[in-house]
C-alpha cells in the first residue's frame, strides 16, 4: 500500500538538488507536489515536466527568507488542494569557510536560509496541520549537524539548529496533534555544491569529496521512504551518506 498516493506535499528549494529530485520521486509515486524556490523558470520547467509525465505539480515562486513569501506559499497550497499533508524544508546553502577569514555576509546568508527559512515554513503549516489533526514536517539537515569538520563552523551551527528544531517539534507536536517531525541528514551528494564556496583556504578541506559523492536520487528515495508511512508510524531521524565518507 502506498501512503504517498494523493498526499499534498510542499517542497522548498525544489528548483534543483535534493528538492528537485524529491519532487520528481514523490510525483511519480502519486503525490501532488507544490514546488517552491526563487527561480521561476526552473520551477515552471520542472512542473511542466512532472505534469507531462502524468504527475501533479504546481509551483509558487518563494523566497524562504521572507516570512510573507512562505505564508503565501502555504495559503496557495491550501486554497488549491484544501490541505497540506507534508512540508519538506529542503531549501538551504552550504558555504564552508575558515574562521580566520570572517565571511560574515555568508554566515548571515546561511542563518537566514537554513534556519529562518525552516522556522517560517513550520510557522506557516502548523495551524493547518493542527486543524487537520495530522501532518508531517521533514527537515533536510546534514551530517554536519551531527559532526563538525574543519571549515564547517557556521554551516554546522545552522544544521545543529535544524536538528534541535526538529527534535523540539517532535516532542511538542507528535502526541498532542499527530504531527510528525523528521530529520533527514545527507552526507556528500553530487549537486555541484562546492561551486558556491568562495573561501580559497577551505578548498583543500573539500578535495576528494566529489569522488565519493552519491547521486541526489538516493536522498530523494530516502525522503520518499519517510513519507510513505501511515500516520501512526514515524521515522525519527535518518542519516544517508556515501559508504566511503568519514564524518
Amino acid at each position: 500500500m502506498s501512503y504517498i498516493q494523493d498526499k499534498v506535499v510542499i517542497i522548498t528549494g525544489s528548483s534543483s538538488g535534493i528538492g528537485e529530485a524529491t519532487a520528481i520521486h514523490l510525483a511519480k509515486k502519486g503525490a501532488s507536489v507544490v514546488l517552491a524556490a526563487r527561480n521561476e523558470e526552473k520551477l515552471k520547467n520542472l512542473a511542466e515536466r512532472i505534469n507531462k509525465d502524468g504527475g501533479t505539480a504546481s509551483y509558487k515562486v518563494t523566497d524562504v527568507t521572507v516570512k510573507e513569501d512562505v505564508q503565501s506559499l502555504v495559503d496557495f497550497t491550501v486554497d488549491k488542494f484544501g490541505r497540506v499533508d507534508t512540508l519538506i524544508n529542503s531549501a538551504g546553502m552550504m558555504l564552508f569557510s575558515m574562521w580566520d577569514n570572517a565571511h560574515v555576509d555568508e554566515w548571515e546568508t546561511m542563518i537566514d536560509l537554513n534556519v529562518k527559512g525552516v522556522l517560517y515554513g513550520v510557522a506557516a503549516v502548523l495551524p493547518h496541520m493542527k486543524k487537520q489533526g495530522s501532518g508531517q514536517i521533514i527537515n533536510v539537515g546534514s551530517v554536519a549537524g551531527h559532526a563538525i569538520g574543519e571549515g564547517h563552523g557556521v554551516y554546522s551551527s545552522t544544521k545543529y539548529a535544524v536538528r534541535a528544531i526538529t527534535e523540539s517539534l517532535r516532542k511538542e507536536m507528535s502526541v498532542k496533534y499527530n504531527i510528525q517531525a523528521v530529520l533527514v541528514s545527507p552526507g556528500v551528494i553530487a549537486t555541484n555544491w562546492q561551486d558556491t564556496v568562495t573561501d580559497k583556504d577551505v578548498k583543500g578541506v573539500l578535495e576528494g569529496l566529489n569522488e565519493v559523492a552519491i547521486d541526489v536520487e538516493y536522498v530523494a528515495e530516502t525522503i520518499g521512504f519517510v513519507v510513505n508511512k501511515p500516520a501512526n508510524v514515524m521515522i525519527n531521524d535518518v542519516i544517508v551518506t556515501p559508504t566511503a565518507q568519514e564524518w
